[in-house]
């Protein structure tokens, strides 16, 4: 059998205790332990601070520690049930801040803590709209209307480069396949995705898109992914089983999606996207559907919060992917 050194052309050092900072891939020989350790990657979720309102259909932007939460639908007795609220995260604790001028569920977000768009949304059945928003880290301000009204869509981007996929109008049954882009000024509707669908989820930029999930005719939980490189849509890998309605971060080339419903069951699942595939990996600790990321968030630290768990939670948990050391053992 080959030396270690013969396969990766150098030997393996030896530590006292573990190396800082931990690389994922590193190896070692730690002489305070006599064993040989390694490091790798590996998340888990924990509880963050508790937002100010608790709400489903929610929209999210930002990043873990400098997030936005906007708008949301709450239940009666609460009036009205379609919400204006802006909330900033800072890493531990929700403030509430100016609220957006349209109260509304179901809205696209883009953008970062200090530079948020939303956009879309409903504001009573069926009453959907194309108004978009902008956020300056103080206040919100109407800027240019969508080219079609719709809410349910998949969204992420900047302010300057926002991304809204797919969607419904007032009807339940119309699953829409229009992509529009945003460029700062105005929105231009491109070129439409292949599998018309709603409330999916997406990441990525107007270059490098991803949409994951979502609900297809009649109202099927869909596994379907589909990747946008600027000019066309292409299918790939699709998820390990269909939902919706679930939280996102990351990229098109690295993503997580965590909670949602498959029509049944609210979820507690978590998929992680490699570029290739998708895995199934540590689960949020609440089965929650109708929840928020923070959508500029990459995948190694996201963020889910709001949504509907049995009841409107003001729950807030984070995800940290990080490199761990672990000793190797024989088999």
């Amino acid at each position: 059998m080959a030396e270690y050194k013969a396969i990766r052309g150098l030997t393996i050092q030896t530590v006292a205790g573990d190396p800082s900072p931990l690389i994922a891939g590193d190896i070692w020989y730690s002489s305070t332990t006599r064993k040989i350790r390694g490091a790798k990657l590996v998340g888990a979720w924990a509880s963050g601070g508790t937002i100010n309102s608790g709400r489903e259909g929610a929209a999210g932007t930002g990043i873990q520690t400098a997030a936005v939460a906007f708008g949301g639908l709450m239940g009666p007795p609460a009036s009205p049930r379609f919400r204006d609220e802006t909330e900033t995260y800072d890493g531990s604790s929700w403030t509430e801040v100016g609220d957006i001028n349209t109260g509304r569920m179901g809205m696209g977000g883009a953008g970062l803590s200090t530079a948020t768009l939303a956009f879309g949304g409903s504001s009573a059945t069926p009453n959907v709209l194309g108004e978009t928003e902008s956020w300056n880290g103080t206040s919100w301000t109407e800027v240019a209307d969508l080219n079609t009204d719709r809410y349910q869509g998949a969204s992420c981007g900047t302010t300057t480069a926002a991304n809204l996929v797919g969607g419904h109008t007032p009807s339940p049954s119309s699953f829409m396949d229009e992509y529009e882009q945003y460029n700062g000024t105005s929105w231009t509707e491109t070129t439409d995705i292949n599998s018309v669908r709603h409330h999916q989820s997406g990441v990525g930029t107007t270059t490098a898109l991803l949409i994951f999930g979502g609900k297809t005719p009649p109202n099927t939980a869909t596994d379907i992914v589909e990747s946008w490189n600027g000019s066309t849509w292409t299918e790939v890998g699709d998820l390990n089983a269909g939902k919706h309605s679930a939280g996102a971060g990351g990229t098109s080339t690295s993503a997580i999606y965590f909670g949602g419903y498959d029509n049944t069951n609210n979820l507690a699942t978590n998929e992680e996207w490699d570029g290739t595939s998708w895995t199934e990996i540590a689960d949020l600790a609440t089965a929650v559907r109708e929840n928020a990321g923070a959508s500029s968030s990459p995948s190694s630290l996201a963020l889910s919060f709001t949504g509907y768990d049995g009841s409107l939670t003001t729950a807030t948990e984070e995800w940290t992917k990080a490199a761990t050391a672990s000793s190797f053992t024989s088999s």
